[in-house]
């Protein structure tokens, strides 16, 4: 009997501790997509709004920034489990872009997964102020 008490416990403990390791990988790798998203986001407001307005609106996959593909972990995700980071743009209002940004990877498991960030650039916004004023 507590052979059996015994085997049970360990065999739940192993499954926890597996569930607790996709977890910490799922973590893990929202964090970094989010990192990744944040800093083309950052990239784009540098940018002058003829360059902005000239974007797709069709979803465009973009190359990950050699900062973050440098790195060996993300360089396997990238290879092994299909790290994508894309950009889709929409005009909702006359002078006005509406950017989202979406990372897209396998997770440890298989399941695909997703994060999304999206941002507004106007034609008249601050980046006007920060970019022609900064040469």
């Amino acid at each position: 009997m507590a052979v059996m008490v015994l085997t049970m416990a360990i065999a739940t403990s192993i499954t926890t501790v597996q569930r607790a390791l996709q977890s910490i990988d799922t973590a893990r790798n929202m964090t970094l997509a989010g990192q990744i998203m944040q800093s083309e986001i950052e990239r784009i407001r540098l940018r002058d709004w003829a360059t902005i307005s000239a974007y797709g609106t069709a979803a465009t996959s973009l190359t990950i920034d050699s900062s973050f593909s440098s790195n060996s972990y993300v360089a396997n995700l990238i290879a092994n489990r299909g790290l994508t980071l894309a950009r889709t743009v929409s005009d909702p209002e006359s002078d006005l872009r509406q950017i989202t940004m979406t990372v897209t990877w396998r997770n440890v498991d298989g399941r695909t997964m997703s994060r999304s960030y999206t941002t507004y650039y106007a034609r008249y916004g601050m980046y006007d102020y920060f970019y022609n004023t900064s040469s």
